[in-house]
Formats: structure tokens, C-alpha cells, sequence
């Protein structure tokens, strides 16, 4: 399959060069105000308007009734056509499914639990160093993380401010629930795209082995050319608190299973890999008078390029706490009972992010580590504690929250847990995020490697437009390494054969030219 290479390079807060011909068109500067209707700024329209004139995609939904049965009954049967499915509601599959849809394609979004699309199970934040410049140029390609982030944060701070401006990096507090809402809003309300319910266990091939559909748990199948995979932590997910372990693909939701062994028939490589979520304490428990408060910026900087969404709002407080030598010496005492160091979960964990107990036996000489009090939402009492995720045992998850500063008489909400999933290595696929197996068949987010929903985003939104590009018959874009962060992260996904779980870093792309 040809491709486009598409070179996106952002210096300042509105210069934008773009591949004009796949995403934009012209038009005439407008000065238009209001808020409801979509202007254009610097000549461009932006890429939802053009999205939503793009109509050359072929309609195919026939309802044909078969030939009565030889019991005599009248059978009937939905031969559901699509032009791109789009599997998994995370953050991937948000963006991979507005994107085909928005390019005119008829998309169908399949998801285990359509409550839960865009949930943020871990924490509730976007942005961080390197993830911040994921965002904007996922923006800049009219992607909607930014501008959901921007909607819904509780508190938002520039990080590395004393360091030059290509590590200075947006992170966002968000309310998890407001931004979930506000995501699957915008999905629900998006032309040309469907949602459903289903667990998806097989990918149907057509002549040339090229994907054809796919097939779910209850003997449902969906036909489209072009299929994007965003399984998340849901493939063959188990999650694990402890010794005790349950098939999850995060608490109180099911794992996905049978579509690993599928993958497998047909030729792939999968592993396994892991990550983990703190307990959630109670904030009404915890007593903040001797934290360190940590307040947002007085001078609120955005994601999105669009100021429409630059809207202010109240900003909430997190808080500073610290390790002590109580928590160092309960880990130390129990580091058989985590899956980790117990020896029954093999699967790495995520290096920049790992658990409490890793960085206590990684950093012997460390007296104590930064743990931050960050809110889940305005209205919930949850307070997710960062930096503290653990695998131990339920009944010593308490004592450990306790032995914290300012937390003394914590009341813990929910248990912390690890979670490992199934997981296919990159470098099966190519730059386009079209596999070298399947044509038609994409992968992006978490089944990648990756982790985080800023990586998740990127990946589905080139999926995305490749996707509903490929239906169409057209060439599939690519973007360059040098050009941009999003172009960085995937090739090294592609080229690179990873073994945990990926994290961007602005270290891992010296050779472009700076987001700001």
C-alpha cells in the first residue's frame, strides 16, 4: 500500500503546517465569533468541517431476508456493512473512530461497555513531558483529547518551567466522570458513526487475506475493510491484588477473551505485559494541615489551539506528602506476598511508572518519595494517590495508606491492583499502523505496547484516517520521526523490537524541531 509521508512541525501556539490536501482546505479568513459554529482561522478549516464534507464513501447496509427454512419458518438476517470497525472505547478507539467517521467513512465503534468509553482507570491527568506535545498535535490533526482535557480539568500547571521550552510540558488534573461524559457526548453525537455493544473474539479474512470483519462472543459479524484493533488491558486481562487474581480487564469489568488465540491462528506474536493503579483514599479521612498544597498556575495554558475551548474555570488544590521509614520497613517485610517479587506475574511493568515497592527495592539509598493527593472529580470524595501503587494484599493496603503523613486515619475507597494483559508486539505492523500480516487490520494504543492515554490518542488518530483511507482505496499517510512527537513514538514502536511498556520522553525525539 503506497503511502504519504506528512511532516507536522509547531513552533509557537497557532503555527501550524499541515498536509493540506488530506485534512484541510482553504478558506477565506473569517472573524467569526461564535461559539456554536466552526470558524476558520489563519485560512484553515479546520478538519472537522472538512471531515464532514467528505461523502464519497459507499453506504453498504442491506437488510435481506433469506429463503425460508425447511421447517417453513421465515428466517431474516442484518448483513452489517461498515467501511471501518473500530474496536475498543478507550482513548485510541475514541480518536480512530471520530477521525473515520469524520473523513465521511461509515464507522462502527464496538466496545465491551459503552458507560464506560474514554474512562480514565488510572489516573485522572493528560499531559506530563513529552505527552503535552502528543496532545497538541493530535489537536492540530482535529483530534478531541485537548479539547476534552481543556473542558474538564481541575487543575492544570506548565511543568519544567526552569528548563528550556522543549521539555516544558501541560498536565492537566481532569474530572474523570465529566470527561468521560463529555468524550462519549461527542462520539454519540458524530455523523456517520455507530456504536454497540459486543466483545469482539475473531477477525474475518476475505479473499488475498485481507481483514473482511470481525466476529463477536454472541456469533455476531460485522463487515468492513478495514478494522482497527484498541484492546486496551481488556485481551486476556487479569488483574491481581496480592496472591488473589480475577480475568479483568480493570475492576469490576470483564476481560476480553478469545481474540489473543485468534490473533494467534493467524500468525501474530503476542506477550504479556503489566501495570498497576494506587488504593483511592477518602479526602473527607485525610488531614491536609501539615501537606505541601500544590496549586495550579495562576495563568491557565491549553491544549487546543482553538480558543473556543479556552474557558477558565475554579481550580482545585493537590497535595505533597512523602514515604517514611514505617512505609519502607511494611514493604521490605512483605515483598513476597506482591506478584511481582512472589514470583507468579512475570509480565514487566511500565519503568516510569512503576510500583511503590519496585522504587523502594530500586532505591535503597532513597529515605523517602514523593506521593501527590490529586482529586477525581468536584463532586466525588476520591482522592487518587500517585506514585503508591501496589500488588500487596488487600489487608495490608490500609496499614501501608497509613503509614503516610497526613493520611493517618485514611479511610481507603478502593483497593490498588496490577493488571496484565496480552499485548502484540509493533514491529508487526507498519508506520501506517497497518499490520504486515492483514491488510485492512490496525493496531494502536495499548495492544502496541504503549502506556498512557496521550500515546493511546496518537496512535488512534493516525489509525484512524488510514483506516477510513484505505477503505476508500487511497494511499495511507505517515508521519515522519523528525516532523513530529506523534511520528517519533510511532516509529519507534514499529522499528523496535519493546519488551515493557512504552512511555514518550522529549529525550526520544532530539531530532525535530520542538512542540510548544
Amino acid at each position: 500500500m503506497a503511502t504519504h509521508n506528512l511532516n507536522i512541525n509547531i513552533s509557537g501556539r497557532l503555527t501550524r503546517h499541515f498536509f493540506t490536501p488530506l485534512l484541510f482546505i482553504w478558506a477565506a479568513p473569517t472573524r467569526a465569533r461564535t461559539r456554536t459554529r466552526t470558524r476558520t482561522r489563519t485560512g484553515v478549516l479546520p478538519i472537522r468541517c472538512y471531515l464532514r464534507r467528505a461523502s464519497n464513501f459507499s453506504r453498504r447496509f442491506s437488510f435481506v431476508p433469506s429463503a425460508a427454512s425447511a421447517s417453513g419458518a421465515q428466517e431474516w438476517n442484518i448483513d452489517e456493512r461498515f467501511d471501518v470497525i473500530v474496536v475498543g472505547g478507550g482513548h485510541a478507539g475514541c480518536e480512530a473512530a471520530l477521525a473515520s467517521a469524520r473523513l465521511g467513512a461509515k464507522t462502527l465503534l464496538l466496545t465491551l461497555n459503552i458507560d464506560k468509553i474514554a474512562w480514565q482507570p488510572c489516573n485522572p491527568a493528560v499531559g506530563g513531558p513529552a505527552k503535552s506535545q502528543l496532545v497538541h498535535e493530535v489537536d492540530a490533526l482535529g483530534g478531541e483529547i485537548g479539547k476534552v482535557a481543556d473542558m474538564c480539568y481541575l487543575q492544570k500547571r506548565v511543568l519544567n518551567t526552569s528548563r528550556g521550552p522543549a521539555v516544558r510540558a501541560l498536565r492537566a488534573q481532569t474530572d474523570k466522570r465529566e470527561y468521560a461524559m463529555q468524550m462519549k457526548n461527542i462520539v454519540e453525537s458524530t455523523a456517520n458513526l455507530c456504536i454497540r455493544e459486543a466483545m469482539v473474539t475473531d477477525i474475518l479474512l476475505g479473499k488475498n487475506d485481507n481483514v473482511e470483519g470481525v466476529g463477536t462472543f454472541f456469533g455476531m459479524n460485522f463487515y468492513a475493510p478495514s478494522v482497527v484493533l484498541t484492546t486496551g488491558t481488556f485481551m486476556s486481562g487479569k488483574i491481581w491484588v496480592g496472591r488473589t487474581s480475577m480475568p479483568a480487564g480493570r475492576a469490576g469489568e470483564s476481560a476480553s477473551h478469545g481474540l489473543t488465540e485468534n490473533l494467534q491462528r493467524l500468525g501474530f506474536e503476542t506477550d504479556r505485559l503489566k501495570t498497576g493503579t494506587p488504593s483511592r483514599v477518602d479526602l473527607r479521612t485525610v488531614d491536609f494541615s501539615g501537606l505541601e498544597p500544590q496549586h495550579g498556575d495562576e495563568e491557565v495554558s491549553w491544549f487546543s489551539f482553538d480558543p473556543d475551548f479556552h474557558i477558565e474555570r475554579e481550580q482545585m488544590c493537590c497535595y505533597l506528602t512523602r514515604t517514611t521509614k514505617r512505609t519502607h520497613q511494611l514493604i521490605e517485610d512483605n515483598l513476597h506476598e506482591t506478584p511481582t517479587y512472589g514470583g507468579w506475574v512475570e509480565a514487566k511493568g511500565p519503568r516510569y511508572c512503576p510500583a511503590i515497592e519496585d522504587k523502594i527495592v530500586r532505591f535503597q539509598d532513597k529515605e523517602s518519595h514523593q506521593i501527590f493527593l490529586e482529586p477525581e472529580g468536584r463532586n466525588v470524595p476520591e482522592l487518587y494517590v500517585q506514585g503508591f501503587s501496589t500488588g500487596l494484599p488487600e489487608r495490608l493496603q490500609l496499614p501501608l495508606l497509613r503509614t503516610l503523613p497526613g493520611l493517618e486515619n485514611c479511610s481507603m475507597l478502593r483497593p490498588a491492583y496490577a493488571v496484565e494483559y496480552d499485548y502484540l508486539p509493533a514491529h508487526q505492523c507498519y508506520r501506517s499502523l497497518m499490520t504486515k500480516k492483514v491488510g485492512g487490520l490496525f493496531f494502536s494504543g495499548q495492544i502496541n505496547g504503549t502506556t498512557g492515554y496521550e500515546e493511546a490518542a496518537a496512535q488512534g488518530i493516525i489509525s484512524g484516517i488510514n483506516a477510513a483511507r484505505h477503505s476508500d482505496g487511497k494511499s495511507l499517510i505517515v508521519l515522519e520521526r523528525e516532523s513530529s512527537y506523534v511520528g517519533t513514538l510511532i516509529d519507534d514502536l514499529v522499528t523496535k523490537d519493546l519488551r515493557e511498556p512504552y512511555r514518550m520522553l522529549t529525550s526520544l525525539g532530539t531530532e525535530k524541531c520542538p512542540t510548544v
